[in-house]
């Protein structure tokens, strides 16, 4: 069920406790054990996963970072070194990831600028526990806000990126691979024999400054018209709940 009541599969969800209500469940389902979080993706926002209340109410949570070899994923995460208990940089499809190793992944900020999406994600799920959730957040390949970020010349992104989200390193590269969409997504997790848990959107651009947000929202309102909404305005991001089935044969290799 997502957050404003619609079924799993609903499209327009209210995003406040998408993540941290799975998270809060699966805790609760541990047995006071340890949790353990990958975090992929230098701009993963994870207050939005709750940790700070689990752990204010005596659980214990470690919570791991992982990030390509780019100087401005290090930049960030050194940024926020503190946060971790861990930091791991390096190619994503081959760096070093403890397999069957984490209670929960979060990838957000992450799929829609790296390239080989689909390795990527298989390393994020080996690294999951049998059991464990994939917690996605990617804006989605086929909205006028990705369209546009993929079009932009590199000055612009980098004066806007500074406007929308000042004193956060950036902007990084846009690819936005054609797996990255709601029709990609499904199709991985029924490929990997994964289960899809809960899906919604988020809207962003809803936070200060309020006249460049606006500015942009009409934007995205005109891409979306002239392209008979093939790039629509909608919504900006896809947001998942990927459960990784319990394997009764599962052992660590």
């Amino acid at each position: 069920m997502t957050t404003d009541g619609r079924d799993s599969l609903g499209t327009d969800v209210k995003t406040k406790g998408f993540f941290a209500e799975p998270l809060h469940d699966y805790t609760m389902r541990s047995s006071g054990k340890p949790v353990t979080v990958l975090q992929a993706g230098c701009l993963a926002p994870l207050r939005e996963l709750g940790i700070d209340e689990l752990a204010e109410g005596g659980f214990e949570i470690s919570v791991t970072a992982v990030d390509t070899d780019h100087p401005l994923a290090k930049r960030a995460l050194e940024d926020a070194r503190a946060d971790y208990d861990d930091v791991i940089v390096g190619d994503l499809r081959i760096v070093p990831i403890r397999q069957r190793g984490y209670d929960i992944v979060y990838c957000a900020g992450l799929l829609e600028r790296v390239e080989h999406v689909e390795l990527v994600l298989d390393r994020l799920v080996s690294a999951l526990k049998p059991g464990g959730l994939l917690l996605i957040r990617v804006r989605d390949r086929y909205t006028a806000a990705a369209l546009l970020d993929r079009l932009l010349p590199g000055p612009v992104r980098k004066a806007l990126w500074s406007r929308l989200r000042p004193g956060t390193p950036g902007p990084f590269p846009a690819v936005y691979e054609k797996a990255v969409c709601d029709a990609g997504i499904a199709s991985y997790t029924l490929m990997r024999g994964l289960v899809i848990a809960a899906r919604g959107t988020d809207l962003t651009l809803s936070s200060p400054p309020v006249r460049l947000s606006s500015s942009m929202r009409v934007t995205y309102a005109a891409i979306s018209w002239l392209t008979r909404e093939r790039f629509g305005d909608s919504h900006d991001e896809l947001l998942y709940v990927i459960r990784r089935p319990q394997d009764q044969f599962a052992r660590v290799v």
